[in-house]
């Protein structure tokens, strides 16, 4: 029998064990548990030949040992005492890491300001610009209910065109172009289309440019949080890659800044505050060219002497890098067995057809549209029409929002640490119920007589408690997460679906906020976003399973595990553990695991509470 056909039945051998599809018993097992000392070197001598590697083979073999049993590494006797030293590091210096890492960390946080900016261009220009192309709302009139909705379909443009196109544009684009392609042709959009919206002459022109930015805005959020996650070591991916939104929240505040910096440079203000947004997309699109491509998405078109390089750029040492890609690469052997996906069409149908796919759709899905269910974007959009609506000027609503964005972006700091130690889920369950209650406090402040001086004040606090809450959970979480569940074989169309999903809800909401607005008072209006903060909650409890500290292939594993089960353990085994722990204080209450961890470590260490 030939090494190849070892190695073949290597991996024959472990899908028998465990089947992918209907992962009942939900053990995370590694690709290479199980194989023989001898044979795994011999697999990986094969391996070497096959890409032209040979030159670099000890590497390979160390690396195959270490991810063959990370938690024992110090046991390998291959390993001398240099590749020890490397290997301890990553746990007591997670945080040193390579130049060109943080590279394209920066250059990923600078697209997410790029996307945090084009939302609240047009936040400051909704003070003037219905009135520059008379489609004014604010005084009444006949024509008020169209205008709202005018209004309403201008601001909402770059999402609609976002989820009906640029997500779904993300899947041929990065198949054809890679990670940094598509990132560039995305920031061209962002940077000619915005200085087009500063330049439109009527409302339908102004209309069709915001379309155009939801094509860049699309295929950016869908490939920017995936190549970070891809990019990132497992220990530090969920602060890494957090950084979108924390960025994306630094965007938003630098375009409060620029709509209270310009508003008073007379009829050309909100031209100004929408054409500003170019400023951080020119260093994007220069900048990504200096990055390197996803090892990931290289190893994926068999290009794998390039995708070795390439990790090499991200790693402190050859060592891990080999050792990366051969774990990557077997496991890329079952993905590819299990859940095929050639065709654009096939791809997605399997999003929903296959068990392990529908679950981390499902799960994707509840997280994005939690994001725009828990009314964020009611203050990032329309904060300083509500501020007007609550008796402020133009100048202190602008100072009002410009404080929403200051506070939305210093709390998400918190998350870079706590995301990967507290954990995605129970950041999330902790943060909903407190942004419902600010919510409705805020609302309830609207019934303070208007010459209370108290009114409006009390009004801005609990916005911005509301975005204290926001910024260190649902903010970061929803594309942290989606970016991680789906196995490789379907990232990119994983990810169009779970950012079309969030893009296509924030259409919905800055299309009918307007309208909400003018039916439902603004008490009415928070009121419902605090209600759906806590259907949110109750989705996101049963539906949305822990994925901290697991490597993207290992979460194959997790999401093999049945909703079903998931649910019920939730419900019968966590829930009544957490009423006698945390609200009857019994210190004798135990919590019954659900997944079973039997030599699954594989390149992150086990924490306890993960999965919970």
């Amino acid at each position: 029998m030939s090494i190849h056909e070892d190695s073949e039945k290597g991996s024959q051998e472990f899908r028998e064990n465990f089947d992918l599809a209907n992962n009942v018993n939900a053990k995370i097992q590694n690709p290479l548990h199980g194989i023989p000392h001898d044979k795994l070197l011999a697999q990986v001598d094969t391996f070497a030949e096959e890409h032209d590697m040979k030159d670099i083979l000890d590497y390979l073999q160390k690396g195959a040992l270490i991810a063959q049993n990370p938690g024992k590494f110090e046991s390998i006797k291959e390993l001398d005492e240099d590749d020890l030293e490397v290997i301890r590091r990553e746990k007591t210096h997670k945080w040193n890491q390579p130049r060109d890492l943080y590279m394209t960390v920066i250059l990923c946080s600078m697209a997410a300001a790029v996307q945090g900016w084009d939302q609240t261009g047009s936040n400051g220009a909704n003070l003037s610009f219905p009135a520059e192309f008379g489609i004014d709302f604010a005084s009444g009139g006949p024509n008020a209910s169209r205008n709202q909705w005018i209004v309403g379909l201008i601001n909402s443009g770059p999402y609609i065109s976002a989820c009906l196109m640029g997500c779904w544009c993300s899947d041929p684009l990065n198949n054809l172009l890679g990670r940094r392609g598509t990132i560039f042709i995305s920031a061209i959009f962002c940077t000619l289309s915005v200085i087009g919206s500063g330049l439109a002459q009527t409302w339908p022109q102004l209309l069709v440019c915001r379309l155009l930015l939801g094509l860049g805005m699309g295929a950016k959020a869908s490939t920017v949080p995936v190549y970070a996650a891809e990019n990132t070591p497992a220990s530090i991916r969920g602060g890494l890659v957090m950084s979108w939104q924390m960025w994306t929240a630094f965007g938003i505040f630098l375009g409060f800044c620029a709509n209270l910096a310009l508003y008073q440079v007379g009829r050309i203000a909100w031209r100004l505050q929408l054409g500003s947004a170019f400023l951080p997309a020119v260093p994007l699109v220069v900048g990504i060219y200096f990055c390197p491509e996803s090892p990931r998405w290289l190893m994926k078109k068999n290009r794998y002497k390039e995708a070795y390089e390439s990790f090499k750029r991200l790693r402190n040492s050859e060592l891990q890098a080999a050792r990366d890609l051969y774990y990557i690469h077997r496991q890329l052997m079952v993905e590819r067995e299990v859940i095929g996906g050639s065709t654009f069409i096939s791809r997605f149908t399997e999003l929903f057809t296959i068990p392990r796919l529908r679950r981390a759709t499902l799960a994707s899905f509840v997280v994005m549209i939690a994001q725009q269910m828990c009314g964020i974007n009611i203050i990032a959009f329309y904060s300083s029409t509500i501020f007007v609506e609550a008796g402020y000027s133009t100048r202190s609503a602008l100072l009002a929002s410009f404080g929403f964005g200051l506070v939305n972006w210093v709390f998400a700091f918190p998350a870079v640490w706590t995301i990967d130690t507290f954990g995605r889920r129970n950041l999330l369950l902790f943060t909903f119920p407190n942004m419902a209650w600010t919510l409705l406090a805020g609302g309830f402040c609207f019934f303070i007589d208007g010459s209370n001086k108290a009114k409006v004040p009390l009004i801005a606090l609990f916005v911005f408690l509301f975005a204290a809450f926001y910024s260190p959970g649902e903010g970061p979480v929803p594309f942290t997460y989606s970016a991680e569940v789906f196995p490789l074989t379907h990232r990119e169309m994983g990810m169009s679906w779970a950012v079309a999903t969030n893009l296509f809800w924030a259409a919905v909401l800055s299309l009918t906020f307007p309208r909400l607005l003018g039916a439902l008072s603004p008490v009415g209006a928070f009121g419902f976003y605090a209600g759906l903060n806590m259907v949110a909650f109750v989705m996101i409890f049963f539906l949305v399973p822990e994925t901290k500290q697991r490597t993207l292939e290992e979460l194959d594993f997790v999401f093999a595990v049945p909703t079903r089960k998931h649910i019920q353990y939730q419900a019968k085994t966590f829930l009544p553990y957490f009423i006698k722990r945390w609200i009857l204080f019994r210190k004798d209450a135990t919590l019954q695991p659900l997944y079973n961890f039997d030599e699954v470590e594989s390149i992150t260490v086990f924490e306890k509470g993960a999965g919970h």
